[in-house]
């Protein structure tokens, strides 16, 4: 029997070294890659750190400019919380139609299915450097429709006015990613909710509101905390297509953090911005999160 036991131990004891050796590899890259360089930031965004030069401590000197000198932050602030606020509904509500236009049993609908969601997998570098040419106000393919309908032009990109706009709406371009969520989450949906409806009268508008919407609001949430995080963090629309221009009317924080990092070489400051745009993030997210039981509806809860 101690024999038994003992061969018995040592098979679980092989069994978690293996474990930990199959684990090992993600723990590395985890340290290494997301913990040492996280904690690196703490420190950096204390320092006047060029990347070149050793960081020298300045305490809250980098925070302190950020708010009170920085000619280009508060307008970085403004502009990101407008690219949001703009990007974020537009994305959800044209998803979500989308969705609901595509969610029909009919011959050759998969086409369209695929049709709307290949945007997502093209390149976005491509995509917007080709919306760049497509918005160029001389020769540019959108005011050479306006003009074939004699309808006014636009500058676009290069107006101070409809810049923003123009970026929000050539986002609308990858919305093929929450269509095919929110197209999951409808095909989830029991039809003897709907056929309930239908018996007590009920229209298709008010069986949208009264069954469909009630029932993916989980999936409604999903798509509303990732879209808020991934509206923060938006680096490429203002990259390639404005360099945060004109006057600063695209110039979204998390490009202001890079162009302060690589082109203006203070990445001491630019860990600083990095931290308070975190920050902002987990502020929205717990907000989102603390109301969410108050409109998220789960059907496990129900059945409690």
């Amino acid at each position: 029997m101690k024999v038994a036991k003992h061969s018995g131990f040592s098979m679980k004891r092989r069994d978690g070294i293996a474990g930990y050796l199959f684990i090992a590899p993600g723990i590395i890259g985890f340290l290494v890659f997301v913990l040492y360089p996280l904690i690196s930031s703490v420190y950096f965004a204390l320092t006047d750190w060029s990347g070149w030069n050793s960081p020298t401590f300045v305490g809250l000197h980098n925070f302190i400019y950020m708010f009170t000198v920085d000619p280009s932050f508060w307008p970085s602030l403004r502009a990101t919380a407008i690219y949001v606020f703009l990007s974020v509904p537009t994305g959800l509500a044209l998803g979500l139609f989308l969705a609901v236009l595509l969610n029909r049993k009919l011959p050759g609908i998969r086409i369209f299915r695929t049709m709307y969601y290949l945007p997502v997998v093209l390149p976005s570098v491509a995509t917007l450097t080709l919306w760049k040419f497509i918005l160029d106000p001389q020769y540019g393919l959108a005011n050479q429709l306006l003009r074939t309908l004699h309808l006014p032009t636009s500058s676009w990109l290069q107006s101070n006015v409809m810049a923003m706009p123009s970026i929000v709406i050539i986002g609308l371009w990858g919305v093929g990613g929450s269509m095919i969520i929110f197209l999951a989450g409808l095909q989830t949906v029991s039809s003897e909710l709907y056929e309930a409806a239908q018996v007590d009268g009920a229209s298709v508008w008010r069986s949208f509101w009264s069954v469909t919407l009630p029932m993916i609001t989980p999936i409604v949430f999903l798509q509303l905390i990732t879209g808020i995080i991934g509206a923060f963090q938006a680096f490429n629309q203002a990259q390639i297509l404005t360099q945060g221009g004109p006057n600063y009317s695209t110039n979204l924080l998390n490009y202001s953090i890079y162009d302060n990092a690589f082109n203006g070489h203070e990445f001491g400051y630019a860990s600083a911005q990095m931290w308070v745009l975190f920050v902002i993030i987990m502020i929205f997210t717990f907000i989102t999160f603390k109301f969410s039981n108050q409109w998220v509806y789960y059907e496990a809860d129900e059945s409690r």
